[in-house]
This record gives C-alpha cells, sequence and structure tokens, in this order.
C-alpha cells in the first residue's frame, strides 16, 4: 500500500479488495496487473485473456464494490492484454489515480442488488444428493417468496460448501423475474457494524427503514450477529417486520439454530421456518464441479487430473476451486500442460494424502502388469528384457510416487538395491516430463490402482 501515499482516498479501496479475497489471491492475481484509471472507466491491463476471465469472474464485482462503498463511483471495467495496449498504464494494482473531483456525477447502482455477485446462480449450481436439499428450498424460496412454509429459511454447513452460492442465486433469481425487488445480501459481521455506526451518527431510524422495507433479506453467516446483544435485538426486530409483512428471509450459519448462542426469541423464531443442511460433495459431485468450472472458463486440463485434484480435496468446494485456478495459472505462466505429476508437487500443502498412503505395491503390481500384459512374478523375477524391465521401471515410479515406502523398502518389494529405485524413478520421471501423451498414460494407471485400492 506504500504506493497509496499521494492518494489516501484510494488506500480503503485496495485494502477493502485485499480483506476480501485475501492476500495471496491479491498477490497472485491484482498486484501483478496494470491499471489506469479515469473519469470512473477501470482498464485493466494484463498478461492473457484467461488472466482477464479470472478477473472478471471471480473479482470484478468486488473490485466494484469496493469502489462503489468507498468512494461513491459507479465505475465500469474494461479489459486489455499486453499485445493490444495502447493507453498509458500504471505499473501495479496500488498506483491508481481516482477521477478528478469535478467528473461528471455518476449514477449510483441500486444499492439493494450491487451486493449480489451476479456469476453465482442455480445455472452453475452442481445439485447433489448432499445439497439437494437445501437446493430444491432455494429454489422453492424464489417461485413462493414470503410463503409461510419457506419463511425463514436457514441453510447451515461447514465453511466452503456453498451456502452464499445459494444465497447469491435466490437474490439474482428474484432480481431477473422483478428487477425492482429490493433484496439485500449481507454477511452478519457486516450487520452489526453498520449497526454500531447507525448508533455512532444517530441515523437509526434511516437504518431500520433500509432494512424493514425489503423484499428480501439475505444474510450470510448469521452466527456473527449472535452474542452482540444490541445488534442481536435489532436484528429480532427486523426480523420480525419482515416476517410479519410476509417478506423473505434467508440465512446461512456454519451451525443449526439450536448451537447459536441466540436469544430464545430469535432462536424459535429461526426454528420455526425451513432448516436445511449443506453436506461435504462426494467424488463425483467434486469432479462435477471442477468439470463446470473448466468448462466454463475454457481451461486445458484433463479429466484425470480433475479426478486427482476432487480425490485429494475433500472438504472445502472454495479450496477445490481455487486449486484448480491455482494450478491453471501456474501451468499457464510456464506454458506447460496441467499432469497429476504437476498438481501432486504444486498443491502438496492443500492435498489429503490418506487415499495414496493407503496403496499398497501390489496394487501398483496389478494393474501395470495388467497394462503392460505382464505377470506378477515378472516385477522381481532376474530377467532384464525389455518388455519386462520398462513395466518394473514404471511400477518403481509409482511406488515412489503414491506410497510412503523408502528407496531401501521399494527394492526389497522388487528384488532390487535402491540405487535401482533411483535409477528407475529418474527414467520414467523424465519421459513423463518430456512426452504429453506418455503423461497421460501413466495418469491413467494411477486413476486405475487407486480405484483397485479402494474395492
Amino acid at each position: 500500500m506504500e504506493n497509496l501515499q499521494a492518494y489516501p482516498e484510494l488506500v480503503p479501496v485496495f485494502k477493502d479488495i485485499e480483506n476480501i479475497i485475501g492476500k495471496a489471491p491479491y498477490d497472485m492475481w491484482l498486484n501483478p496487473a496494470k491499471f489506469s484509471y479515469d473519469n470512473s472507466l477501470l482498464t485493466i491491463t494484463l498478461p492473457n485473456q484467461f488472466w482477464g476471465n479470472t478477473i472478471r469472474e471471480r473479482y470484478e464485482t468486488i473490485i466494484k464494490d469496493a469502489f462503489l462503498k468507498h468512494l461513491g463511483a459507479e465505475i465500469n471495467v474494461v479489459y486489455q492484454y499486453a499485445a493490444q495496449s495502447a493507453a498509458p498504464i500504471i505499473n501495479s494494482a496500488q498506483d491508481v489515480i481516482p477521477a478528478p473531483a469535478a467528473a461528471t456525477p455518476v449514477l449510483k447502482r441500486n444499492p439493494f442488488a450491487s451486493r449480489l455477485n451476479s456469476s453465482y446462480t442455480f445455472d452453475n449450481f452442481i445439485e447433489s444428493p448432499s445439497n439437494r436439499f437445501a437446493y430444491k428450498a432455494a429454489e422453492a424460496v424464489v417461485n413462493k417468496l414470503g410463503n409461510r412454509e419457506n419463511n425463514p429459511l436457514v441453510i447451515y454447513s461447514a465453511p466452503g460448501l456453498g451456502k452464499t452460492h445459494l444465497l447469491h442465486a435466490i437474490g439474482n433469481q428474484i432480481l431477473k423475474t422483478n428487477p425492482n425487488a429490493k433484496v439485500l445480501y449481507m454477511s452478519g459481521e457486516e450487520f452489526v457494524s453498520e449497526y454500531i455506526e447507525a448508533l455512532q451518527n444517530k441515523s437509526s431510524e434511516s437504518f431500520r427503514k433500509k432494512y424493514r422495507s425489503l423484499d428480501c433479506f439475505l444474510m450470510d453467516d448469521i452466527q456473527f450477529v449472535a452474542g452482540k446483544s444490541a445488534s442481536e435485538v435489532e436484528f429480532f426486530y427486523t426480523f420480525n417486520a419482515l416476517f410479519e409483512s410476509r417478506k423473505q428471509i434467508v440465512l446461512s450459519s456454519d451451525r443449526t439454530p439450536q448451537q447459536l448462542d441466540l436469544d430464545e426469541r430469535l432462536s424459535s423464531r429461526l426454528l420455526s421456518g425451513i432448516i436445511a443442511e449443506v453436506k461435504r460433495p462426494n467424488l463425483e459431485t467434486r469432479i462435477a464441479i471442477l468439470r463446470q468450472k473448466r468448462d466454463s472458463t475454457n481451461f486445458d486440463i484433463g479429466d484425470d487430473v480433475l479426478a486427482f485434484i476432487a480425490e485429494g480435496i475433500q472438504t472445502n468446494i472454495r479450496e477445490l476451486e481455487g486449486s484448480l485456478f491455482r494450478l491453471v495459472a501456474y501451468c499457464n505462466m510456464h506454458g506447460i500442460v496441467p499432469t497429476i505429476a504437476i498438481a501432486k508437487e504444486l498443491l502438496a500443502d492443500i492435498l489429503t494424502n490418506e487415499t495414496d498412503l493407503s496403496i499398497n505395491v501390489n496394487s501398483i503390481k496389478k494393474i501395470v502388469g495388467k497394462h503392460f500384459n505382464i505377470k506378477m512374478e515378472d516385477f522381481n523375477s532376474k530377467r532384464k528384457t525389455q518388455s519386462i524391465a520398462w513395466p518394473r521401471q514404471v511400477a518403481m515410479y509409482l511406488t515412489t510416487e503414491l506410497t510412503d515406502l523408502s528407496l531401501p523398502e521399494i527394492g526389497r518389494e522388487f528384488n532390487r538395491d535402491h540405487s535401482t529405485v533411483v535409477h528407475a524413478r529418474d527414467t520414467v520421471k523424465e519421459r513423463v516430463e518430456a512426452d504429453p501423451f506418455f503423461a497421460a498414460e501413466i495418469n491413467q494407471i494411477i486413476l486405475d490402482i487407486k480405484a483397485v485400492d479402494k474395492k
């Protein structure tokens, strides 16, 4: 933020963006970009279209909201790529110059609709057994807005499983049907902060009028309201006013209403509606999520690599998608094709290792033997013909990759010494890195090994 010393009014804009998306994504996607800003037009210059698609899909709404929140400016964003850029550009995401004070006044967006992320819709939400009830309940809310049967709707789950996506999808669908509807999305933390600010500014009445005039109130992470007595009371009366006016209320939480430290009256209100849990997605759902993300953004990545990522990241959809972006960004920057080997190395800090460590050497021998049409005993024999030596080297390489056995232990499994294992590992690895067709063949063998080992 040191480059913004001359423009103190922009410090909160970019600090807010960084806080919302996180330091690592900010440094990866926005810091390397080049920006120019003039008369409410923000031009982002990037190395390639993939980069632009990523920022447009994931961060453009956040950028626009930050400018509106801190500068009152309704901005337009355009993307340029290095080869086509002719306009003067600024060297980093922190050197943006604000529009002159005398610029033409900008029209404000609908304050209710502006908080919705347009990329979160029902169409791109992957329905599965783990979230089907919550998904159907969300659809019912849109079809019968404010209906007593679906009001309130409370969706709860561990973080990163799609609650926020469903809340935004509800709001976006309502506005698609009725663009004039008053729909507001807000986090519990923001509600508390805004209420405190209203008290300090003696503007409680306008605060209440804003919330109690809504057609649909979408609050994410209501657990942040729990325990904050004054804010909780204010929310309770807001809830009552909307409920009695047959306006829709949709809430999300990381726990059930019974587990939240809420006032008994408010807890009772929440329990009178629909309570829907979103559970962890199964493997097939995780693969489907990654495929959809790949197809919607035109990523060049094979199903075998997607399956590997889906197997290794089992608890959090946000982390699952983030890993895909991380892998593709890395491969695009280096001009290489994503493979399982690259994914394993790049995502080692977040992949679950339980599956890999459970694989045994016999499973590897069995699948490799079947693939190359050799017998199990051939892996330990003294025969050195190419038809046997090469599959043996592949099996030793895969054993180094898929198990936690030491090199001497692997050598004993193949009746060889550890130096032979090292040679086999290096030989096969070199071909994997040089030959994309062979890499795909190895990836398929790995998937077959894992499938057998789970039976």
